[in-house]
């Protein structure tokens, strides 16, 4: 699960961060609650996760749109 979580976050900053970032915050929660042998990766997966949420809200407010565009 924390490997998963991380994967999802590290990916999430780049394409659907609406989805994939809680997601990543959720597996990289339930992970030490499971007993995960990686405790850091549950860390960096709820780190990236709250980060691709961040970042997506940062798009909205600045472009006023939900998705990436380049013109």
């Amino acid at each position: 699960m924390a490997v998963t979580g991380f994967v999802l976050g590290r990916v999430g900053l780049l394409v659907m961060n609406l989805i994939l970032g809680p997601t990543a915050v959720v597996l990289g929660a339930l992970a030490p609650l499971r007993h995960t042998t990686r405790p850091g990766r549950a860390r960096l997966a709820i780190g990236l996760g709250l980060a691709d949420v961040v970042f997506l809200v940062c798009l909205v407010t600045a472009d006023g749109t939900w998705s990436w565009s380049l013109t």
